[in-house]
C-alpha cells in the first residue's frame, strides 16, 4: 500500500504530465521551440508537439527514462573530444562556465520519437570568495537538426528554460525555503504555495531590484 504523501506526489506528477497538451492546445506553437523538464520528457507528449502541432522539443534526460539516459551518458562518456561551445559570466559571487556538446550520430539509435541530436551540458561553478569548483551535468535530446539548431543555439534555448525555471522555482527554493517546509497535509501545501506567490508578486510589482534583500528589510 503506498503511504499518503507518496500517493499525493503522484498524483500531482500525473496531473502535471496530462495537463501539458491540453494547456498548449489553446496556444499557437507551430514552429516553435517547446522545452520542458525530465518529468515531461515521455514519447506521447514528443508524438503530440511534432507530429500533430508541428513544433520542436528540447527534452532533459534523466533517470525516469532510465534507458534513454544510459546510452546518451555512455556516448559522450567514450567521446573524447573539446566542448562544440563553451561560454561564461559572473553572478551571485560566482564565475559560472557552460560547456556543451552535441552529436546527431545518436538519432537512428535512439528509443524516443522525432529525436535527431542529442546533447550533453557541463555547468561549473567557481566560488569567487573561497575559490570552491561544484560542476553539474545535464543531458538532453532535441528534435531540432543541426542546421535548425548548433550547439550554441541548443544551449542559449536550454539556458532560457533555466532562467524561467528559476524565476519560478528560485525565491521558493531559497528565500522561502519551500522544501524543507513541514506543512504537508490536506491542501495545506497548496495553499501556502499560493501565499508565498502572492507574496512574491507584490513584492516584485514594487520593482524592487532583489527580493530576498526586500525580505530581509520587511522582517
Amino acid at each position: 500500500m503506498i503511504p499518503d504523501n507518496k500517493k499525493a506526489d503522484r498524483f500531482k506528477q500525473t496531473n502535471e504530465i496530462k495537463i501539458a497538451a491540453p494547456l498548449l492546445d489553446a496556444v499557437s506553437i507551430e514552429g516553435k521551440n517547446i522545452t520542458a523538464d525530465a518529468l515531461l520528457t515521455q514519447r506521447k507528449f514528443a508524438v503530440y508537439l511534432v507530429k500533430k502541432r508541428k513544433a520542436h522539443y528540447f527534452f532533459t534526460v534523466k533517470s525516469n527514462q532510465p534507458t534513454l539516459k544510459e546510452d546518451i551518458e555512455f556516448y559522450f562518456d567514450n567521446v573524447n573530444r573539446d566542448a562544440d561551445f563553451t561560454d561564461k559570466d559572473e553572478g551571485h559571487g560566482r564565475l559560472e562556465t557552460r560547456r556543451i556538446w552535441t552529436t546527431p550520430d545518436l538519432k537512428d539509435y535512439l528509443d524516443f520519437p522525432y529525436v535527431d541530436q542529442a546533447f550533453k551540458i557541463e555547468r561549473e561553478f567557481k566560488d569567487k570568495k573561497t575559490c570552491k569548483v561544484s560542476r553539474e551535468v545535464i543531458y538532453g535530446i532535441t528534435s531540432r537538426t543541426e542546421d535548425e539548431a548548433d550547439a550554441e543555439k541548443i544551449l542559449q534555448i536550454v539556458r532560457g528554460h533555466w532562467s524561467i525555471e528559476n524565476s519560478c522555482h528560485y525565491i521558493l527554493d531559497w528565500n522561502f525555503d519551500e522544501d524543507r517546509c513541514q506543512i504537508k497535509t490536506g491542501n495545506g501545501p497548496e495553499n501556502i504555495t499560493c501565499l508565498r506567490r502572492l507574496a512574491i508578486t507584490i513584492i516584485k510589482s514594487k520593482r524592487v531590484s532583489s527580493v530576498a534583500q526586500k525580505m530581509r528589510q520587511l522582517s
